[in-house]
């Protein structure tokens, strides 16, 4: 029997996915499923612009996990004054990359601004286990995404330990490292996007990469 190229990690019955878009999250949902894995989709894209993107973008998440009876989180708010304060808030983060190319800094410090959130929410979730389903994307760079989720982890874990006393030992959180393209789930997320007549973005999501969009997908595999 062929061995799988996706590592569960040990002792993981459920994580918080944080969701991109429902096309990349829909493979990876349902191998999670048929794993044994309860996802939970966490949805925090406040990069996306405009607004009508972000709002197509997000309902299509909401309509996939509502179809599958999965528990679907948003922390973005949908009002658009809500919409427009964590815009700024992330417009701020990259705030001096806006020239940086596709997979340069500016998608690094994306990458980490959405990953620490997600980090910060599964501990608030007691979810020992997170992984993104911007790891699947052809169009981004897998060490990136790994580093920050990897970082995101690390700062959650430093700060949690911080706070309690020596004797106290909590569980730490763990950033589920994967490329989710392996398995077949590039092809099973391209079949599933016609089944679900997912509306498939064009671009990445933000207006600097709205700019960008005869970019070269990545060679990673």
């Amino acid at each position: 029997m062929k061995k799988s190229a996706i590592n569960i990690p040990e002792g993981c019955a459920k994580v918080l996915l944080h969701a991109c878009c429902a096309p990349c999250s829909s493979a990876i949902v349902e191998w999670l499923l048929a794993h044994q894995i309860t996802p939970v989709i966490y949805y925090y894209n406040p990069n996306i612009y405009p607004q009508e993107e972000y709002e197509i973008r997000k309902n299509e998440s909401k309509r996939h996990a509502g179809s599958l009876g999965i528990q679907w989180i948003d922390d973005d708010g949908f009002q658009t004054t809500e919409y427009n304060l964590r815009h700024n808030e992330w417009r701020q983060t990259v705030c001096g990359l806006e020239n940086e190319p596709e997979r340069g800094k500016r998608c690094e410090m994306c990458f980490f601004y959405r990953l620490l959130a997600t980090a910060k929410k599964s501990k608030e979730l007691d979810i020992p286990f997170f992984a993104t389903t911007l790891a699947s994307s052809r169009w981004k760079n897998l060490d990136q995404v790994n580093a920050a989720g990897l970082r995101a982890a690390e700062i959650i874990n430093s700060t949690s330990s911080s706070t309690l006393p020596d004797q106290q030992a909590e569980k730490p959180l763990v950033f589920w490292a994967q490329n989710w393209r392996k398995d077949g789930l590039q092809d099973r997320r391209n079949a599933l996007l016609k089944e679900y007549n997912f509306y498939n973005q064009l671009y990445c999501g933000c207006e600097f990469s709205l700019r960008s969009t005869t970019c070269t997908p990545s060679p990673q595999s």
